[in-house]
């Protein structure tokens, strides 16, 4: 007579566990990656008086900063392609730009009020149109290491143009 034995079957719950276990550090992988990604390209959109405030929390971080371009204060060197001017406070609260008149008002107040804190800039490239006395300048980048502030990218809005246009501040948590 042959052999009557039946063959072995394996357990299909050890398959399993193993299968979920890989699935669950699979995820757990794509979650790290993501956050932590995330966090790295994260920018602080700040006003000066924040940027001032948070100091070394946020020195070699990438930094939007917004604020009142001070006329008097640029400069152009034409052969560098290096811009400098200085910037005055604005208030990031809509409400309070709303109140105070709009954008036109606060940026002009920005620049007159000789308390306002302001922030030297240095913008490496083409000398845009809309720079002028009272613009609202939007500049990403970093402090240095002389307290001037180093900008990547410069976007200017003309107060005129874009009197109900206020960029949003993000709220750190």
């Amino acid at each position: 007579m042959g052999d009557t034995s039946l063959p072995e079957v394996k357990s299909s719950s050890g398959n399993r566990t193993k299968f979920i276990l890989g699935g669950i550090l699979i995820a757990a992988a794509v979650i790290y990656l993501i956050a932590t990604s995330t966090h790295a390209a994260a920018q602080y959109y700040l006003t000066i008086d924040e940027l001032i405030t948070k100091g070394d929390t946020v020195k070699d971080r990438d930094v939007k900063l917004s604020g009142a371009v001070l006329g008097e204060t640029i400069q152009y060197d034409v052969e560098t392609l290096t811009l400098r001017f200085t910037m005055a406070n604005v208030p990031a609260d809509s409400d309070e730009i709303e109140a105070a008149g709009g954008i036109a008002e606060v940026l002009h107040q920005a620049v007159m009020d000789p308390d306002a804190n302001r922030m030297e800039v240095v913008y490496i490239g083409p000398l845009p149109d809309l720079l002028r006395h009272e613009a609202q300048a939007i500049v990403t980048g970093s402090m240095g290491e002389d307290g001037v502030f180093e900008a990547d990218e410069l976007l200017l809005k003309c107060p005129t143009r874009y009197e109900d246009e206020v960029p949003s501040q993000v709220v750190e948590g």
